[in-house]
């Protein structure tokens, strides 16, 4: 696998590497090589899922409750349902 060395990298640029870093819980080397790829990535469904991520698994535990109550009925199997 073919290595770059990236030279003058500021000091703004390097936070910014870094807080990524640690939000993404990677090395900044696997940040760099993860920004790289989603910005150049021709997939766009996977630009698509990104462009959403952050809204994935967001539900608080009072909201996922409030859910459940209300399809609670609609996992009830009704026999007069089935019935022609």
């Amino acid at each position: 696998m073919k290595s770059i060395t990236l030279h003058g990298i500021d000091s703004e640029l390097d936070k910014k590497i870094a807080e990524k870093s640690k939000e993404y819980g990677l090395s900044q080397n696997r940040t760099v090589k993860f920004i790289l790829q989603k910005s150049l990535s021709t997939d766009q469904k996977a630009a698509r899922r990104d462009a959403f991520l952050e809204l994935f698994g967001k539900w608080s535990i009072k909201e996922k409750d409030e859910f459940e109550a209300r399809i609670h009925d609609l996992e009830t199997v009704h026999e007069s349902d089935w019935k022609k």
